[in-house]
């Protein structure tokens, strides 16, 4: 049994983390220094949840709603070509800037806002956009982080009560702001408020739409993966707000959704906690910087 854990576990991260992944968690979590968040901060017991599969997804979906944002992805990111490349970059960054040392974390942030400055066009509207923009910045940020928050408290280990979940989004503004947003929210209510304040803006664009379907239906995945894949999905997709949904063109199946969805996404975020270690301590020597 500890054998099939093992190679389970060793095909998902390399999966997620790429072939880089075992040198770089071996830096991520080995190199001595001051971190910017603590070990027992609510963004490390987030971000180290099986749950982020489902956030994760989710994220993408809702973000795929601003026309801005989605042009930017679309004409710039190579997401259909390079599907996994891209998780790998993301899950890098997400762990460099919450578990990494400080000096990591503001390299990480630093290279990808000169990747952002290279990122502006026009979108099919004819309106510009550019990835720097602080306003497209921040609505990356509200869908990540209240997609992040809402899959660890459906599918997490350890839920989080109201400080915990408040604590949650402040700390991820921090990495927010260094990389150029602004008034990002930091209390959960201030998030579901710039949620709401957004909602003009977003629309289930032609390019949304095919987005949601590659995600969905089509992703570059082997046989044997599609089906705990299909219960991940279903599962970011049971966790996305009515209105996304319809822009989207997504089924609404509450009763399913309760009952044969959440257990099948609870199967499969076990299974994936199981496989995959827990991550090692940071130098216990360091301490979150102020």
């Amino acid at each position: 049994m500890e054998g099939l854990r093992r190679s389970v576990g060793e095909r998902l991260f390399e999966r997620v983390a790429g072939p880089e992944g075992p040198r770089r968690r071996d830096r991520i979590h080995g190199a001595d220094g001051e971190r910017w968040f603590a070990e027992d901060s609510a963004i490390r017991q987030v971000h180290a949840d099986a749950s982020m599969f489902i956030g994760g997804l989710r994220a993408l979906l809702l973000q795929s709603l601003h026309p801005l944002a989605m042009a930017g992805v679309a004409d710039h990111s190579g997401f259909k070509g390079d599907a996994w490349g891209r998780l790998q970059r993301t899950s890098h960054f997400l762990a460099v800037t919450t578990f990494g040392t400080a000096a990591d974390a503001e390299k990480m942030v630093a290279a990808i806002r000169r990747v952002h400055e290279t990122v502006v066009g026009v979108a099919p509207d004819g309106r510009p956009y550019a990835a720097s923009d602080p306003h497209l910045l921040r609505w990356v940020h509200v869908a990540e982080v209240d997609s992040f928050l809402r899959a660890h408290q459906t599918y997490g280990a350890r839920p989080l009560d109201q400080a915990g979940r408040d604590a949650y989004v402040a700390e991820s503004g921090r990495v927010a702001q260094a990389l150029g947003a602004l008034d990002v929210p930091g209390s959960e209510a201030e998030l579901a408020e710039q949620l709401r304040g957004y909602r003009p803006e977003l629309a289930g664009t032609p390019k949304a739409r095919e987005t949601a379907r590659f995600l969905l239906l089509n992703p570059p995945l082997p046989l044997l993966a599609r089906p705990p894949y299909a219960a991940l999905s279903a599962a970011a997709v049971g966790l996305l707000p009515w209105w996304a949904r319809r822009k989207l063109v997504l089924p609404y199946l509450p009763v399913t959704e309760a009952t044969v969805v959440r257990a099948a996404g609870e199967v499969v975020t076990r299974g994936i906690r199981w496989a995959l270690p827990a991550a090692p301590p940071s130098d216990p020597a360091a301490t979150a910087t102020p």
